[in-house]
């Protein structure tokens, strides 16, 4: 299992717009094979994250290449600023 996470620094009032399209755009990724979960998580200080679960590397790979992934990606850039994902091994549970 691998989690990937990148901090999401959003647009002002953009917040509710951001969460609809997270809400969206999880019904396109949710059909790739190796999809966990994926999820858009906020801190007491209102910063934000999005957390993602895939089985393998290779599965999150595949997916992000894909022109769905592409086509979700580009309508979220419209609410927030772009950053780079960071991916995590799981080694224990």
């Amino acid at each position: 299992m691998v989690v990937i996470m990148m901090d999401v620094k959003i647009k002002p009032g953009m917040l509710d717009d951001f969460k609809d399209w997270v809400t969206e755009s999880n019904k396109v990724v949710s059909k790739f094979d190796g999809f966990v979960s994926r999820r858009l998580l906020e801190s007491v200080d209102k910063n934000h994250r999005i957390i993602v679960e895939f089985q393998t590397p290779e599965h999150f790979i595949k997916m992000r290449q894909s022109p769905e992934h592409q086509a979700v990606h580009i309508q979220g850039e419209q609410f927030r600023e772009v950053g780079a994902p960071t991916m995590y091994k799981v080694i224990a549970e």
